[in-house]
């Protein structure tokens, strides 16, 4: 069964007068007269007649849509930063258009081709774990359409970008499982040709320095799909668990791969902090509620949404063309909870 939507020739052929008279009597034309009006407002409301946006973005020259991909809805840092997004382009009057690349390349590119053909009139984007090639989004941009990088970005395009400050997040939470005693602690982060991996892998690095403890480089584990692929999180624990030195702390770059981790170590039968601490990236609401409640990095996702949204909008929006362009960088905050207690309380 197919759904047709009631257009202006319906509520035309209803009344017995012209399309144009129906459309200049919805917009409150004075060429029409208040008997025709009322009576257009009646039968669009009795046919439950609604505007059809495309036909009306195509007079305008504009669709009032914004396109957005990121990984994942059911990451909760993403889902945090699509509640900021949509605080802001509701209140502008702006549709959004959300994809999901699960950390795809070609997911991404197809998503990006998807957002252009319904006409957005621009982009938020957080680049997949998989994506080097940015050429998709290079081609889109040198033909005027706004885009703005979030959580995720890269340098190859000129415009805004939106980030936390990864590097002094991870500084701060390296510090902090030194300051509780653990020495021998273990990294395990995501692609490392992402921005967020080198920036949250050289404050963890920074912090070890300053201490005077080597890194040992085989407690630096990657995950290419940033966690969504259980079996890399499961490769890098046994090889870091099994180990003749085991580390006593790990350090977590992701919101999934921390919580994932969490699971992992109950699954296997480990006790934390007792046996391994923990503390990584995460901005999951059960933090708290979780056994042992988890020591984590919070981002403030709902801040990123909302900027980034305000900055693309302003770029839509603009009457000259933008040439000089932002990098916001909200702050983190460690949290520290039981799954990074110290040493000396239960050693």
């Amino acid at each position: 069964m197919n759904f047709e939507a009631v257009t202006i020739k319906d509520i035309a052929k209803e009344l017995g007068i012209s399309a144009s008279a129906v459309s200049k009597a919805l917009k409150d034309s004075y060429d029409i007269s208040e008997k025709t009006k009322k009576a257009v407002l009646e039968c669009a409301k009795r046919l439950n007649y609604r505007p059809n946006p495309m036909a009306q973005s195509l007079k305008r020259g504009n669709s009032k849509s914004l396109g957005i991909v990121i990984s994942n809805i059911d990451n909760t840092f993403f889902a945090q930063v699509i509640n900021g997004v949509e605080s802001v382009a509701y209140s502008k009057n702006y549709n959004l258009i959300m994809t999901q690349t699960h950390e795809s390349y070609d997911l991404e590119v197809s998503n990006v081709e998807q957002l252009t053909v319904r006409a957005i009139d621009g982009l938020l984007i957080s680049l997949s774990y998989e994506t080097r090639d940015l050429g998709h989004l290079k081609k889109l941009h040198d033909k005027g359409l706004p885009i703005v990088f979030f959580d995720r970005v890269t340098d190859e395009i000129e415009t805004h970008q939106v980030i936390v400050d990864n590097f002094k997040g991870a500084y701060e939470a390296t510090n902090k499982l030194l300051e509780a005693g653990y020495r021998k602690i273990a990294h395990i982060t995501s692609s490392p040709h992402v921005s967020i991996t080198d920036d949250r892998l050289n404050g963890f690095r920074l912090a070890m320095s300053e201490n005077n403890i080597p890194v040992n480089e085989q407690y630096v584990k990657y995950c290419l799909h940033g966690g969504r692929d259980l079996n890399e999180i499961e490769k890098a624990l046994t090889e870091l668990l099994c180990s003749p030195d085991r580390p006593d702390a790990l350090f977590t770059a992701s919101d999934r791969i921390t919580t994932t981790t969490l699971m992992q170590l109950h699954k296997l039968g480990f006790k934390i902090p007792e046996d391994i601490a923990l503390l990584g990236f995460t901005n999951t609401g059960l933090a708290e509620v979780l056994s042992p409640s988890l020591s984590s990095v919070y981002q403030p996702a709902f801040e990123m949404g909302k900027k980034a949204t305000e900055m693309l909008i302003n770029l839509i929006e603009s009457k000259r063309p933008v040439t000089e362009f932002e990098k916001i960088v909200l702050p983190t905050e460690v949290i520290i909870r039981d799954s990074s207690k110290p040493m000396l309380i239960h050693k």
